[in-house]
């Protein structure tokens, strides 16, 4: 199959035209599409109708995907590789508040995410946005004697410190996530396997401090590194269709999804994750 590409902005982001998600692709489409992938970090595919089995078919070609064992409260009952974005509780209709804050997907597991595809189904008469950042720039803003510093240094990723976990979570089930996710070291300074450019890997909504600093001292230089990657000029801001598919790589993607909407109304994604290479470290407890 052939098919264009159409920059979405200057930092980061594609559109893919022409393309079924549909249909079995041949080797060379699933090549360029790696390539383009590689190039703009985050792949859009509009008026795509994806069942959840089209949508685990799709996004195999990209690597293999998580069963998502580690938040399996929000798994699809029959495809455990379909992760339910909703800002609904399936069981009690309860609103929910997800992604809120800026993260890259399981950064809090030994196995941190290697892509993303998120896939529209119901959204909101206006807003529901999505944010994204190129990390490979946050690393490359940060000065030499900052890089200097922070390469080969680790932070602590904690899913517990969430915001939305902290305030929609009770006490027991608090204690559930951290026996399922205990904290781990991830690398700072994330080199990319298939690319080998250097990236910032640190996230608001995630890493608690810096190894060896306490988190006194680790969160004014965590702070700067977070405003370093989220600056206007590397960010793309994704206004969401019904039918739209993105992509992104979360070795070098970071995202946040908005509250710019009425959350009496219904936002409903399925999202498959792509599966990273072995990563970090648990942390010991003291």
């Amino acid at each position: 199959m052939s098919f264009k590409v159409r920059k979405l902005g200057s930092a980061l982001g594609a559109e893919v035209i022409g393309l079924d998600l549909t249909q079995t692709l041949d080797e060379d489409t699933i090549a360029a599409l790696l390539a383009a992938w590689s190039e703009h970090l985050i792949l859009l595919f509009r008026d795509q109708s994806l069942t959840p089995a089209r949508q685990i078919a799709f996004s195999r070609y990209f690597g293999e995907l998580d069963d998502h064992a580690a938040i399996p409260k929000f798994r699809h009952a029959e495809h455990p590789e379909i992760l339910m974005v909703n800002n609904r509780e399936a069981a009690t209709n309860k609103r929910l508040s997800v992604g809120r804050q800026w993260h890259s997907d399981l950064s809090t597991t030994l196995r941190p995410a290697k892509g993303s595809l998120l896939h529209a189904i119901q959204l909101p008469m206006v807003g529901g946005d999505t944010m994204f950042c190129n990390m490979y720039r946050a690393w490359d803003g940060l000065s030499p004697l900052l890089q200097e510093w922070l390469s080969g240094r680790d932070a602590i990723h904690d899913m517990t410190i969430a915001r939305e976990t902290q305030l929609q979570r009770t006490h027991a089930e608090l204690e559930e996530i951290r026996l399922r996710n205990p904290r781990v070291y991830q690398p700072i300074c994330r080199i990319h396997e298939a690319t080998g450019k250097k990236a910032l890997y640190v996230s608001e909504m995630t890493t608690s401090q810096i190894d060896g600093l306490t988190r006194e001292e680790s969160q004014p230089i965590l702070e700067y590194l977070y405003r370093q990657s989220t600056v206007h000029e590397n960010v793309y801001r994704h206004v969401w269709r019904k039918g739209d598919s993105v992509l992104w790589d979360n070795r070098c993607v970071m995202h946040i999804a908005l509250a710019d909407y009425d959350d009496s109304e219904r936002r409903t994604m399925h999202r498959t994750t792509l599966k990273g290479s072995p990563s970090g470290r648990l942390v010991q407890a003291a």
